[in-house]
């Protein structure tokens, strides 16, 4: 978080917060009110000031107020990066994966040390290539399209994903029971203690 943002939060430590504004889009664009923010400074200051409070919220810390996200999906959105590496939608390295899911809609979701992502949906078919089998192949076309398909399905198989040299089980997951397993509340909404700003 930047310091002048911290300094604003002691400075003015009772702002109401912003519901309904700021979103989050399935491929890790920003959004106000439905426009799609371009301009590189403000996406820098927004990435560099998000975070989440006890209850699973994500917000933009904007000075000294706090901006809630609705999100499309997950509160990160991971992209291939250079090497073998996955990187947040903010830039920022993802050092390991600790649990993997596919949804029933065929979206994969991981557990990261940032939190609960999804995939940039553009990353598919790279990121398929990390697929491998109990004894740590890449299984056949074949077998991987049945695999995903028994997933989604909410079948237990025997595929992992493997990443930064460590293999992690794919878990089926019902899309609405995945916010509430992986602790996030995609559309906040305020309590009588922030107020309800809209």
């Amino acid at each position: 978080m930047d310091e002048m943002v911290r300094q604003a939060m002691e400075k003015w430590p009772n702002v109401p917060a912003v519901f309904g504004w700021l979103a989050l889009d399935r491929r890790g664009s920003w959004l106000i009110k439905d426009e799609r923010i371009t301009n590189p400074l403000m996406i820098d200051f927004i990435n560099r000031n998000y975070g989440h409070d006890c209850a699973g919220r994500w917000f933009f810390q904007n000075g000294p107020q706090r901006v809630f996200v609705q999100l499309a999906y997950a509160p990160w959105v991971l992209r291939t990066g250079a090497g073998d590496t996955l990187l947040t939608h903010t830039g920022q390295l993802v050092e390991r994966i600790d649990r993997a899911w596919l949804d029933d809609g065929g979206v994969v979701l991981f557990e990261t040390e940032h939190g609960p992502a999804t995939l940039d949906d553009r990353d598919i078919e790279v990121a398929s290539l990390r697929y491998v089998d109990a004894s740590g192949l890449p299984p056949q076309e074949d077998d991987l399209i049945l695999a995903v398909e028994r997933l989604a399905d909410g079948e237990r198989v025997e595929l992992y994903f493997e990443y930064a040299g460590r293999k992690t089980r794919v878990e089926p997951v019902a899309r609405s029971e995945a916010p509430a397993r992986l602790g996030f509340i995609p559309d906040p909404q305020p309590d009588e203690k922030n107020g309800a700003s809209t």
